[in-house]
């Protein structure tokens, strides 16, 4: 009961999180911020793979596993080989199991035309994490926040 309680706590703590480089509720120093004007948006999907972190533990208690099995066959040498070859079994069927995952991440593809001074423009591209409570439409009024990361937010002027 301790053993899989303690593996349960093992890996909850080592599972993967995937989060954005931009946090909500939390107050960072801003470098610089630029007004625009938005030129075009595209949406993008992209696949991600993400690896799963605790495949070597998996495979070290599928040898575990696969070497108490083999352990319970012959006597003697024979005992001994069955155990190996269960060990190795046990690590390579769990090794061969791809628990990688997919994971679709939404972007979106601001193209910011920055004030326009003396017949020049400029336009700069940015990518970031799509928010569905932030929609962009082609005209709309933008400010470029530069975060001291050394990230970039678009988000619209109110």
């Amino acid at each position: 009961m301790k053993t899989l309680l303690l593996t349960s706590l093992s890996l909850l703590l080592f599972s993967t999180s995937i989060s954005a480089n931009y946090e909500r509720n939390k107050a960072m120093p801003v470098e610089k911020v630029l007004f625009g004007t938005i030129v075009s948006i595209r949406n993008i999907n992209q696949e991600e793979l993400v690896e799963d972190k605790s495949k070597g533990w998996r495979t070290f208690g599928g040898a575990l596993i696969g070497g108490v099995i083999g352990n319970q066959f012959g006597s003697g040498r024979g005992r001994d080989v069955s155990t190996v070859l269960g060990a190795i079994i046990g690590s390579s069927t769990v090794k061969n199991n791809n628990s990688n995952k997919k994971i679709t991440v939404h972007l979106v593809e601001l193209m910011v035309e920055v004030d326009c001074t003396e017949q020049r423009c400029s336009q700069f591209m940015v990518i970031q994490d799509y928010d569905q409570h932030m929609l962009f439409h082609n005209q709309d009024a933008v400010r470029m926040v530069y975060l001291a990361n050394g990230t970039v937010r678009i988000d619209k002027q109110h």
